[in-house]
């Protein structure tokens, strides 16, 4: 059995594949604590006796040749020895039964302490998976937002599964048939010795050898097919998961066929390296039994010219035959294993290089617990730059006091979400501190942080579960009715209770089932369940319609009552009883102060006032000129585009009466 159990099975994300010929040992040093648990003395047990049952059914296969050459010479001496008495007929007759019998009986013995091994060593192999692949997913949990920015999900899903495959490979090959195929090769070379003689030993080792070298050189030459096969594979993979996700994109822009035929092109790569890896399996396992054939027959000429000589009887033959084909066993093995061993080793490369990666943020030697008496938040001359020649904030301050509101307009690129990823320390900043109740952020534990601060996105991804799953997100703890305060809270308790299932609605894939409001509501509703002192808000309401806006407005109102409160705003419209407005362009504070305060400058935040100000007046004519039906009940166009617009010309804008805006 010389080809591979499945070609076709794929690795991780093509790595680099190490000249490094020390490359297995570190793999199985890696793995070891996960073989033998220092704190599972059960663990440690089975894998003892495994190896006991290993070596005795080890020692069961070695006896089979025997009992099938003893029952051969009985046969065949049967017919002409000399009958002396009726026991020495019986004799003759049963002698072959019995090797037979017994020669059945190892075979049984062999096969079912080998299964009783597997079955006793299934425990330490899937636990050492299960491990493995446990920290690897919490790792990805504790790298920086950067990491998984620059990284597909597929391709780091794909890793995920490729290495928990490749963990269980080398798990079970190198404890279960690595080490003890060297000693049945170790087994079978000295009873060759003793039965025959050193020339016997000389053809195997010389057909070991030869086999070895081939398998390992074939297998190096089919690693590069296989990586490329790799690649493409995790290329159609990516594209199908990243359309998918899509669907409704793809749908808008009539771009099935696009897609289509892009998945194909990379599905052709793969196609064409799937038959490339088939061809070279082919020339692997043409060669490998060509080299042991030879072996064989030159082993079994040599053993017939004895028994023409008569220093052997025909169960020597049938011995030499047996011992060779036994020997074939475990030098497939050590060929399969090789090959297996090499593909597993790049498969959970890319896991042990994520592993390996340190997490960009980090907490601090000795950070303690955040502790929240008040709430004040501080950027104090806060840099920020995501790549170093490319700077977003540049040395802001400004204060949001214990229980106040204050929001943060600007264009698009002023730096506007940047501020609450740099407060949740999903980055570390360039220069300047972000302080709590007087306490650098950088100083205390992310946790510990993270629990202190609730967040409604504007772009809000539910999981792949129910509605009630969903709002306990944000206090797994809470009762079912404190989820279902916090949907009435959010406006969403009569939609949910309009449902066949209410609150175990499933939402699907990334929320897709709902509305964009919906969505939002939840979110909405979960942050209210968390009930942190302090809200960040990055314009939720913004995939609202204007009714429900203002109802949610109040329910986001009172939440915040009480609470230190950070809007991202991009509708102008929501944070008009703010504390305090900021104004951003081009990472700086331009302007700050209160709605009215702002528009009597008449800057840049009264002509962003002005342009959104006139899309919904012109909206509103439409509506009641009957030509938009819908408006009214619509979001304005882009505030991006607006407030983006309003700031190349905020200098020449018109003049925005304090009275009129607040009409």
């Amino acid at each position: 059995m010389t080809a591979d159990r499945n070609p076709h099975r794929t690795s991780g994300s093509p790595p680099r594949v190490s000249a490094d010929r020390e490359a297995l040992l570190r793999t199985v040093v890696h793995l070891w604590p996960y073989i033998w648990p220092s704190d599972r003395a059960d663990l440690k047990g089975r894998v003892v006796g495994a190896m006991a049952l290993l070596l005795v059914a080890k020692l069961a296969t070695i006896a089979v040749p025997f009992t099938f050459k003893w029952a051969t010479d009985a046969l065949a001496g049967g017919g002409s020895a000399p009958v002396a008495s009726s026991d020495w007929l019986v004799w003759i007759v049963a002698a072959p039964i019995l090797m037979t019998v017994a020669y059945g009986g190892m075979r049984i013995l062999m096969a079912v302490l080998t299964q009783l091994r597997d079955g006793l060593f299934a425990k330490v192999a899937m636990h050492a998976v299960r491990r493995l692949a446990y920290r690897t997913f919490v790792h990805m949990h504790e790298l920086s937002l950067r990491f998984h920015l620059e990284r597909k999900t597929g391709g780091l899903t794909r890793v995920l599964e490729r290495g928990r495959n490749g963990i269980e490979t080398i798990v079970r090959m190198v404890i279960l048939q690595l080490a003890p195929t060297i000693i049945e090769l170790a087994l079978v070379t000295g009873v060759l010795m003793w039965q025959f003689d050193w020339r016997y030993v000389v053809v195997i080792l010389i057909t070991v050898v030869l086999y070895m070298a081939y398998t390992y050189y074939a297998t190096e030459w089919r690693i590069g097919i296989r990586r490329k096969m790799n690649d493409s594979d995790t290329d159609a993979n990516v594209k199908a998961i990243d359309s998918l996700l899509n669907y409704e994109t793809v749908k808008y822009f009539s771009a099935e066929e696009r897609e289509a035929a892009r998945y194909d092109r990379a599905m052709e790569r793969y196609e064409d390296a799937s038959v490339r890896a088939y061809t070279s399996l082919s020339v692997l396992n043409a060669g490998q039994a060509t080299i042991f054939t030879v072996g064989l027959a030159a082993a079994m000429v040599m053993c017939a010219f004895e028994i023409r000589a008569g220093s052997k009887t025909v169960g020597d033959f049938v011995l030499i035959n047996s011992m060779m084909i036994q020997l074939y066993q475990p030098l497939n093995f050590m060929g399969m294993v090789y090959r297996e061993i090499k593909q597993a080793v790049i498969d959970i490369e890319t896991m042990f290089s994520i592993l390996a990666r340190n997490p960009e943020i980090q907490d601090a030697p000795g950070a303690a617990p955040l502790t929240v008496s008040a709430g004040v938040i501080r950027f104090d001359n806060v840099a920020f730059a995501y790549e170093p020649d490319r700077p977003i904030l540049k040395g802001i301050s400004f204060e949001v006091p214990a229980g106040k509101t204050v929001a943060v307009v600007g264009p698009s690129g002023a730096g506007k979400s940047t501020i609450s990823r740099l407060l949740y320390r999903f980055y570390d900043l360039s220069a300047g501190r972000i302080t709590i109740d007087g306490q650098d952020i950088a100083q205390v534990t992310q946790a510990s942080l993270r629990r202190q601060i609730g967040m409604v996105p504007q772009d809000t991804v539910l999981f792949n579960d129910t509605i009630r799953y969903n709002i306990r997100y944000g206090r797994w703890e809470a009762s079912d009715a404190e989820v279902e305060e916090a949907a009435r809270l959010a406006q969403i308790d009569g939609f949910i209770r309009l449902s066949p299932k209410g609150y175990e609605t499933e939402v699907g894939e990334r929320g897709l089932k709902l509305s964009g409001g919906e969505k939002q509501r939840v979110a909405i509703a979960r942050t209210i369940l968390k009930a942190p002192p302090i809200l960040v808000l990055d314009e939720a309401t913004s995939a609202l319609d204007s009714h429900t806006e203002k109802e949610i407005q109040d329910a986001l109102e009172r939440v915040s009552q009480g609470r230190t409160t950070l809007v991202i705003a991009h509708r102008l419209s929501t944070i008009v009883s703010a504390d305090e407005i900021i104004v951003l362009s081009q990472g700086e504070i331009v302007e700050r102060g209160t709605h009215y305060a702002l528009l009597a400058k008449n800057g840049l935040y009264a002509s962003m006032w002005n342009r959104q100000r006139e899309a919904e007046e012109a909206r509103e004519r439409l509506a009641r000129a009957g030509d938009d039906e819908g408006a009214p009940n619509r979001n304005p166009p882009p505030v991006e585009d607006a407030i983006t617009a309003a700031a190349a010309t905020a200098e020449t804008a018109p003049p925005v009466a304090p009275a009129d805006a607040a009409e």
